[in-house]
């Protein structure tokens, strides 16, 4: 789950007075928000897929969490670059270019013969969505210059973005119970290539002025910094913490992130300006958003193991089995923008992130015979309406203090913060999870009680996690988070948009 705010018109202010508005604008925005649906719903469709996938390419239990985070790492490490490139090499080109290079990602997907093939295709999928959602939004503010419709726009591109996961869990269940995972990946081919081709009739082009110049190093290099970091964490849990590859990937990840630091601080058109992290309020609500990533990501993973494995459910009674934490999320950030202006920030996020945390602890709980409406639904429910509280509040304070120029920016770092939080989060869960089986199995024997309880075992482990972090999350709320109701701006819309489901 993310939330981004909506960014100031990116080429200035809105069309003079008496300028005609273009007639065929809804109908652009119907392409625009069904491309940001397949950006949404790519990222929930193969949770509900990955038993199957896994068991048909022989994917191991180590290097599963890759299917999810090989796109969320490239989507989240490549964003704020793709904003860029699309505002200067032209939105609409860089939005059709986008969507068929989603769909012919998707097809490799969906034609995967192993696991390495499909890792690669997740990767190339998030690349191209990280060029498609900047460029989506920006061309919804130039598309839409009269203030009222404007907001009704984005309420529309809200409401997609919202019950986006929600889709993809559904539509992954039928998918794969119906007819096979691979159409989890398939299916945005016909999609893309249709909405390209309509993009280039309904959709007008646009371009930002000023300077052109890429932070191509600074790209790549926090980019191969997050990925040495995630596979790191994937030798660990095969390797084990101390041995020799695991070291070597931590220790790289460590020399390239510090590397990307040094790179924005001394290049002239830095990817991510420092300033954007360093005042507290901004700070502090990256980090809420990457430790929310780091614990809620994981938790979609083994919830799915757990529908699946142990409770025997079929794909698609896993897919409504996660609706009430959607529709929770929705009606919880739909009502939280109503108490913003009243309460102001850090109450809000404080007590939302603490009653999520207490929601994920509820799941510590779950056993091998226990029911979904007595442990699974009562957590899905806390978490969902708290996390929706502190989205709203989370989103604008990302935007305190950041000025025209650094308002996209600061929009942009809030989703990326927790795609990668969520990238790291599932390497990190995935691997404790392997390690707490193991252990369990070498205290009690190998049997087939204990192959049962076992996965058990390690799906509460790694709920334990992820309360942690989302405690975390709630102390640096508390601590960080300092700003006045008074001072938090005012979105047309606020977009509650379920990427990590």
């Amino acid at each position: 789950m993310t939330t981004t705010e909506l960014a100031p018109f990116p080429d200035g202010p809105p069309a003079a007075a008496g300028s005609a508005p273009d007639p065929r604008r809804w109908l652009a925005l119907g392409i625009i928000a069904i491309a940001q649906l397949m950006v949404v719903l790519d990222a929930s469709i193969v949770i509900i897929a990955l038993p199957s996938a896994q068991h048909a390419l022989g994917i191991s239990t180590a290097n599963r969490q890759w299917v999810v985070t090989a796109y969320t790492l490239a989507f989240g490490g490549l964003l704020l670059l793709g904003g860029r490139i699309a505002d200067f090499m032209g939105r609409k080109r860089m939005f059709i270019i986008g969507l068929l290079g989603f769909a012919a990602a998707s097809a490799v997907g969906g034609a995967a013969q192993n696991a390495g093939m499909l890792f690669g295709a997740r990767a190339l999928q998030g690349a191209f969505a990280a060029l498609m959602a900047p460029a989506a939004l920006s061309l919804i503010s130039v598309t839409f210059t009269e203030i009222t419709e404007r907001s009704k726009a984005f309420g529309v591109y809200g409401a997609i973005a919202g019950g986006g996961a929600a889709i993809g869990l559904i539509m992954g269940g039928v998918l794969t119970e119906f007819a096979s995972w691979r159409w989890c990946l398939l299916v945005n081919v016909p999609i893309s290539v249709f909405a390209a081709i309509a993009a280039t009739v309904l959709v007008h082009e646009s371009k930002a002025t000023g300077s052109t110049k890429y932070d191509i190093p600074g790209a790549l290099t926090v980019t191969a910094g997050l990925v040495s970091l995630v596979y790191g964490f994937t030798k660990a849990s095969s390797n084990g913490w101390s041995s020799t590859p695991t070291l070597a990937f931590l220790g790289l990840a460590g020399v390239l992130l510090a590397a990307f630091i040094v790179i924005e601080l001394r290049t002239t058109h830095p990817l991510l300006p420092m300033r954007i992290l360093l005042d507290r309020n901004r700070g502090g609500s990256f980090l809420c958003s990457f430790l929310l990533g780091v614990g809620m990501l994981g938790m979609f993973l083994f919830l799915t193991y757990y529908f699946q494995g142990t409770l025997h459910y079929s794909a698609l009674k896993s897919g409504f089995a996660f609706l009430p934490f959607s529709a929770g999320i929705i009606v919880a950030a739909t009502v939280a923008s109503r108490f913003l202006p009243k309460l102001g920030p850090r109450p809000m996020m404080f007590g939302g992130l603490l009653a999520g945390a207490v929601g994920m602890a509820w799941l510590t709980q779950i056993g091998v015979d226990t029911n979904y409406v007595t442990h699974v639904l009562p957590a899905e429910i806390i978490m969902s309406l708290g996390l929706g509280f502190a989205f709203v509040p989370m989103s604008s304070t990302a935007l305190i203090g950041a000025g025209d120029h650094d308002a996209g920016v600061a929009s942009a770092m809030l989703n990326t913060s927790q795609q990668v939080g969520g990238s790291l989060g599932t390497a990190i869960l995935n691997t404790i999870f392997a390690t707490a089986v193991a252990g369990y199995i070498t205290v009690h024997g190998v049997s087939r009680a204990t192959s049962i309880a076992a996965p058990v075992h390690g799906y509460t482990v790694g709920f334990m996690v992820g309360t942690g972090a989302i405690l975390a999350a709630a102390l640096v709320a508390l601590l960080l988070i300092t700003a006045k109701k008074t001072e938090i701006p005012v979105p047309d819309a606020v977009i509650p948009e379920l990427v990590d489901a």
